[in-house]
C-alpha cells in the first residue's frame, strides 16, 4: 500500500456482483459498450487522466469495489488472451538511479484477484505496465495506459480494485487496423459475465 493510502475495505470472495455497488472502469466508451446494465465509468485515456477522473468518480459514486477493464498490448500473448494484473507498474516514472521517493506500483485487492483467478483460470496473472505511449512498457509482457492511475486512485480511497485486460495487439504492430480490438472487447464482456457482474 502506498504512502497515505486509506485502509482498504474488506472484499469478499463471493461473486463480484455480491459486493454491492460495483463500478466497472474503462478508458473508452467502446470498452464499456458491451456491458449493459452495469454501473460503468469512462476514465479517459492515459495514466494521469485515468487517475484524476477515477478519484472523482470514487468520491461521487462511493462504490464497494472497482473492476478496471480494457484492452492491452503484449509481445508474448496472442489476442484475445485475458490478463489479470498482479500489479500495475507506472513505467513512465521508473528511474533505477533515482533516490527520490515516488510510487511506481499499485497492487490489486488480494481477495478480488483471488476470486477473479478462480473464475478465470485461463487468464495469465502478470504485472501490467502502465505507460503513456504504445511500446513504452519495455521489460513487461503486457502494457496498457491506465491501470496504475485507476488502481492508485482506488488504493488511496481504500476501495478494493482489480485490473482485467484482454490482449488486442502487439505493441510492435504499427498498423492499428490489424489490432484485434473487437475480439478483445468480446473476451472482456464474456469474462465479466463469468465474474457475475453482467
Amino acid at each position: 500500500m502506498g504512502l497515505g493510502a486509506a485502509p482498504p475495505r474488506a472484499a469478499s470472495l463471493q461473486p463480484l456482483a455480491s459486493l454491492g455497488v460495483l463500478l466497472v472502469v474503462a478508458a473508452t466508451e467502446r470498452e464499456l459498450a458491451l456491458l449493459d446494465g452495469l454501473d460503468t465509468f469512462c476514465c479517459g485515456i492515459g495514466p494521469v487522466e485515468a487517475a484524476l477522473r477515477t478519484a472523482r468518480a470514487l468520491e461521487e459514486r462511493n462504490p464497494e469495489a472497482v473492476v478496471h477493464v480494457g484492452i492491452a498490448g503484449s509481445r508474448t500473448l496472442e489476442p484475445p488472451a485475458l490478463v489479470l494484473g498482479s500489479e500495475a507498474v507506472y513505467c513512465d516514472v521508473i528511474d533505477e538511479g533515482s533516490t527520490l521517493p515516488r510510487v511506481e506500483r499499485a497492487l490489486p485487492d488480494a481477495a478480488l484477484l483471488d476470486r477473479a483467478r478462480a473464475v478465470l483460470p485461463e487468464a495469465s496473472v502478470l504485472p501490467i505496465a502502465t505507460c503513456g505511449k504504445v511500446g513504452a512498457g519495455t521489460g513487461f509482457d503486457v502494457e496498457a495506459m491506465e491501470g496504475f492511475g485507476v488502481l492508485r486512485a482506488c488504493e488511496l480511497a481504500g476501495v478494493p480494485a482489480v485490473e482485467l485486460r484482454a490482449v488486442s495487439n502487439s505493441p510492435d504492430e504499427a498498423d492499428r487496423k490489424l489490432w484485434r480490438k473487437d475480439d478483445a472487447f468480446a473476451a472482456l464482456a464474456t469474462a465479466l459475465e463469468r465474474l457475475d457482474v453482467v
